[in-house]
């Protein structure tokens, strides 16, 4: 009885999302962007009553007000140290009695009498929603060395005690210390040494700050004063008592528990992709400060890995820093030398996978700090996040675009991590989160590429739906284009709706009025035209989704076809003839305009994506391996195709590099391991994580761009000679394309009137692995080969042309047994065109060629390879790697 009291009180919780501990589902977020198109966002607050107040980088101050749905330039701030030096306005936050007060908090680079500083000042919003400039009061300056770009942290937040929180760069150029600590102490290199602002503790920068700011500063009075328990107490020599947390190479968006007070943070680290002798890997690091420490660097990171000690005019490394109290021993070093011992990051990663914290994937690093959320049982916001998040951390990435909720223990210790909106996020690098005191999350986007005006940097808001959701609509019709009267059968059947609602339909056909409620009408297009069709789905709550689908009344499809007496699905070892003809016919065009045929002949030296070989894999003629393999990587995030960035252009290193044979290597391994100095003072991230092979290939999409050439148009009927894969690894396609676009019949002068027909024939190589086959039927998969078979198991490779094909070689091993391998056409009791009867080999790391012949087969069939042994015992038959078709 106990239980079915229990599963029907868990029955009842977990009907009512904001009362349940269960995971969400990801479709009832809804992602609205509220401002687009912006420049370098920074940081943003949001006031009590919903508006939302945001920053740029180079000055501008916006406000976005929800009553209007409608973001205000409330004022540009003159920030001139911006477009070299990578500072300018950086941080905002408003006060804790904002609602009163009317006061704003910013962090920004200002000039006095030529001498540029990092000030964080307070103004107020006068009564017109303006800035009352003439209120500007600067609480705090932090000193900067102007020459050094980036790493100048910026953000704010308050705990409950009316302490301001700052967090400071380590202001230090990262580029000349090989990814490893920069504590090179030589004369001349002040700003190449870490130890003079990060390890310092009588220096602000490399630092979070705490200080208590009253709402009525006095007009000759301090602005601030300091509270007990930052990390050095008032008085104590070569300190400041300012100092919260030391230690920080560039702390990212910080945010205060607004429950416990505890202080997180994010931690852009170095740029090392491996250890070394200088000492560990860049990690990033989300943090944490339940008090006052020293968070290590530039001596520790991640774990508190530690550097050693390191002579940059010798090159010679020294011991281990003590993490118990390193010593800070550097001439540039204005404070205490004695540090006090170092707290490990909450979580850390690296460039690769990380062991502890796998699911945080691979790639590039950028950790930006987030909020703690705490559900309000009560709160009235129907918007807000539901329990499910309740008192996590959540943190982003901006270089591979996600958000994680970190989850910790009783005791505030980190205990596991999931993604939030892993699928539909789509998040354009994450530069700031916040969450409204009701509750619901908003977002800055940076946008994709790094240092530039991105047209997809926005404000976002997230807003969850705890009740109904709306549906969604999708038209699906056998055809859509034909002659008048043209009959169309449209369907509903694919729209769906995610509480299973009854769903009322709404069909528009050749106008603006609804001509049918049934789910699936017919409708008769009796004129020619280019037709949209839309159809709405609501739901009884009065939701609704519409999806349109274009009819094309007054023209017919092209037909193209490639035919071949060649073997259609593969080219061999020696040098082939690809003989083709290309047939196009249109119910319209009486005749076939040649100029509209085009034909060409594309070999791709690498494909990748598929591990399905032969079947279905999708490949172009444009298809390039590289441009694939940058596409997912994160090159994008700091270059672009034909305009500067924080990185070249890459058309612009293909010029540098043309002529240059040696290049790809080189360039490949930079890709790898990181490093700077040809283009800037601006470094490349390491990518450990790519194997070298994907390295090259990236460089060689690069490098291409510098002398790209139009594809050779070929006849429509002809003979080629395949040629290109001999001198390569047999892993390439060749791929002929064919493709025609009509004249448009009735409907010509009309968009969208012509169409266009294209056939594809795709080569692969006749060396298959047998990894790679499209069925496995008790065989199992080990790595490329395959193994563990028994009598009656099978692989399938579908569709496959065995024209020409006269043996099929299989290299095998067996340890015990010997056994048949029966090829059948199209199913495993189809009819049999080769057999291979094999000998045991004794062990199975020894490996035999076999082959059998195969009997005259021509068009396309599913090969079925099927495994026999009739007697006992009939397990662990085979281990195969590699099947070769053969003329």
């Amino acid at each position: 009885m106990k239980v079915l009291l229990f599963l029907t009180a868990l029955s009842l919780t977990t009907a009512a999302y904001g009362q349940t501990r269960q995971a969400p589902e990801e479709n009832r977020f809804t992602k609205t962007v509220l401002s687009n198109d912006l420049n370098e966002p920074m940081e943003l607050a949001i006031a009590p009553d919903g508006r939302v107040f945001f920053v740029e980088r180079t000055g501008k101050f916006y406000v976005y007000e929800p009553t209007t749905k409608k973001t205000r330039l409330l004022h540009d701030f003159p920030v001139k140290a911006v477009d070299k030096y990578l500072n300018g306005l950086l941080g905002m936050t408003i006060d804790p009695n904002f609602a009163k007060n009317q006061f704003l908090y910013f962090f920004y680079t200002g000039v006095e009498a030529q001498q540029h500083k990092q000030l964080i000042s307070r103004i107020k919003v006068a009564q017109d929603g303006s800035l009352d400039l003439a209120s500007e009061k600067v609480i705090i300056e932090v000193p900067i060395d102007l020459e050094v770009s980036a790493h100048t942290g910026g953000s704010l937040a308050w705990d409950t005690h009316r302490n301001l929180f700052i967090s400071t760069g380590d202001n230090t150029v990262p580029f000349e210390s090989n990814g490893f600590a920069p504590i090179d102490q030589r004369p001349g290199r002040l700003t190449f040494d870490a130890e003079r602002s990060a390890g310092n503790p009588n220096d602000l920068r490399g630092k979070i700050l705490r200080i208590h700011v009253e709402e009525n500063i006095p007009d000759n009075g301090p602005a601030y004063t300091v509270p007990d328990g930052n990390l050095f107490a008032k008085g104590t020599p070569g300190t400041r008592p300012e100092i919260y947390v030391m230690g920080c190479r560039n702390p990212y968006r910080i945010s205060v528990d607004p429950v416990t007070d505890i202080l997180y943070w994010g931690e852009i680290g170095p740029d090392s992709g491996t250890d070394g002798p200088q000492g560990p890997r860049g990690y990033d690091e989300f943090n944490q400060a339940r008090k006052a420490g020293n968070y290590g660097w530039p001596y520790f990171v991640g774990d508190n890995k530690a550097y050693h000690q390191y002579d940059f005019a010798t090159k010679a490394a020294g011991p281990l820093f003590d993490g118990n109290g390193p010593t800070n021993n550097s001439p540039n070093n204005t404070g205490a030398k004695t540090l006090p011992p170092v707290q490990k990051a909450m979580v850390w990663y690296p460039y690769n996978e990380s062991a502890e914290f796998p699911e945080l994937g691979k790639g590039g690093r950028c950790a930006i700090g987030g909020p703690v959320y705490h559900y309000d049982p009560n709160g009235t916001n129907p918007n807000r996040l539901p329990d499910y998040y309740d008192k996590a951390v959540l943190g982003g990435d901006w270089m591979r675009n996600w958000v994680f909720a970190m989850r910790l223990d009783d005791q505030q210790n980190y205990k596991s991590m999931d993604q939030f909106m892993p699928t539909s996020g789509d998040f354009r690098r994450p530069v700031d989160i916040e969450i409204s005191a009701d509750g619901v999350l908003y977002m800055l986007e940076y946008g994709s590429v790094y240092g530039i005006d991105n047209v997809d940097a926005r404000l976002v808001r997230v807003d969850f739906n705890r009740g109904n959701r709306a549906p969604v609509a999708l038209i699906t019709t056998p055809d859509s284009i034909g002659i008048a009267p043209l009959t169309v059968a449209f369907s509903s059947k694919k729209s769906y709706d995610f509480d299973a609602d009854r769903l009322r339909y709404e069909w528009r056909f050749e106008n603006n009025t609804v001509a049918s409620t049934e789910p699936n009408p017919t409708h008769i297009f009796r004129k020619n035209g280019v037709y949209t069709t839309t159809l709405t789905v609501t739901d009884p709550a009065g939701l609704r989704h519409t999806d349109t689908l274009l009819v094309r009344v007054g023209n017919t499809m092209p037909q193209v076809a490639i035919q071949t007496t060649s073997n259609r699905t593969f080219f061999f070892p020696e040098k082939t003839s690809l003989n083709y003809t290309v047939s196009v016919t249109d119910k319209e065009d009486r005749v076939i305009d040649k100029n509209r045929v085009l034909v060409a002949l594309n070999y791709l030296p690498k494909v990748s994506g598929s591990d399905q070989e032969i079947g279905h894999q999708m490949v172009t003629g444009s298809y390039n391996l590289g441009k694939n393999l940058m596409a997912a990587s994160d090159c994008k995030a700091c270059h672009q195709l034909n305009a500067k960035s924080v990185g070249p252009a890459f058309v612009e290193v293909a010029k540098r590099y043309r002529g240059d044979d040696g290049a790809v290597v080189r360039l490949a391994n930079k890709v790898i391991v990181g490093g700077g100095g040809v283009w800037g003072e601006h470094a490349m991230n390491a990518h450990p994580q790519l194997a070298r092979e994907d390295a090259a290939e990236i460089v060689k999409y690069v490098l291409s761009l510098g002398n790209e050439q139009a594809d050779v148009r070929l006849p429509q009927r002809g003979s080629r000679e395949l040629t290109e894969h001999l001198s390569k690894p047999e892993s390439g396609r060749y791929v002929l394309t064919a493709l025609y676009t009509d004249g448009g019949g009735a409907i010509a002068a009309k968009p969208n009137g012509k169409l266009t027909q294209t056939d594809v024939l795709v080569l692969r190589p006749a060396h298959v692995e047998a990894g790679s086959a499209d069925v496995l039927h008790k065989i199992a998969k080990q790595g490329k080969r395959l193994g563990n078979a028994m009598n009656g198991s099978y692989f399938v490779f579908k569709n496959v042309d065995l024209t020409d094909i006269q043996k099929i070689t299989y290299r095998l091993s067996s340890k015990d047994y010997a056994a048949v391998v029966d090829l059948h056409l199209d199913s495993p009791t189809g009819p049999v065109v080769s057999s291979l009867a094999y000998n045991a080999t004794g062990k199975w790391d020894v490996y035999s060629k076999e082959s059998a012949p195969v009997k005259p087969t021509t068009g396309l069939h599913d090969l079925y390879f099927v495994v026999h042994k009739d007697d006992t015992p009939a397990d662990h038959l085979i281990s195969l790697d590699w099947i070769e078709f053969g003329k």
